[in-house]
This record gives structure tokens, C-alpha cells and sequence, in this order.
């Protein structure tokens, strides 16, 4: 996790520095729906390896942003989900989402 006194002075630069990976991203999005597990948000980010998958997931972990559920079962079942600071990035998914509504609506103009 990072430390207060690591984090840059600059709010954009933090924000840039924890989320600024499209697949972090693409993460966040899928999660805002709810929980999902390992193989279904494998199976939504078109191109990413297990490897980073694996990757992003334990940094979002340790931020704070995402919550790893593991269950005690054979095979053994996990399940991620946002934190509640994670759910506070939706104001930024839709921020995302509108703008490129619109970018998407003046290319076709």
C-alpha cells in the first residue's frame, strides 16, 4: 500500500499513479457491477494475460481499492470486489463513459 509521504503532492499525479493503467480501469469497470471471480473478469478484458491480471489485483488489493475474497473450497474459490473507496471511483468510470459518448457522437457528425 502506499504511504502517505510516497504519494506525490499533486491530487491528479495520486489518482494517475493508482489508476492510471487501462486495465485498472477495465477492472474497476467490470467490478462496479458487482463481484466476479478470477475467470470472469479474465474472460471481459479482451487481451489481458493471467499474469497481469493477476498483477493489477494484488496492487488494487494492497491500495485498498479491491477486496479479495478467498473461499475454502476444492477447488479453491476466490472472489473480488471494490472496497468502498474502490465503489467511490464510479463518479470517474462515469465521468469516462459520458465524455467518450460524446467524443463518439462528434466523429460521426
Amino acid at each position: 500500500m502506499l504511504k502517505k509521504f510516497d504519494l506525490p503532492a499533486c491530487p491528479v499525479e495520486i489518482s494517475l499513479t493508482l489508476m492510471g493503467d487501462r486495465w485498472k480501469l477495465l477492472i474497476v469497470r467490470d467490478l462496479l457491477t458487482g463481484t466476479k471471480r478470477f475467470g470472469e473478469l479474465r474472460k471481459s478484458l479482451n487481451g489481458i494475460s493471467q499474469k497481469v491480471l493477476t498483477q493489477h489485483l494484488r496492487i488494487m488489493e494492497e491500495n485498498g481499492l479491491i477486496h479479495r475474497e478467498v473461499f475454502a473450497e476444492v477447488p479453491p474459490r476466490v472472489e473480488y470486489s471494490l472496497t468502498e473507496l474502490g465503489e467511490s471511483l464510479k463518479l470517474i468510470h462515469d465521468a469516462m463513459w459520458q465524455w467518450g459518448e460524446k467524443y463518439k457522437e462528434n466523429l460521426s457528425e
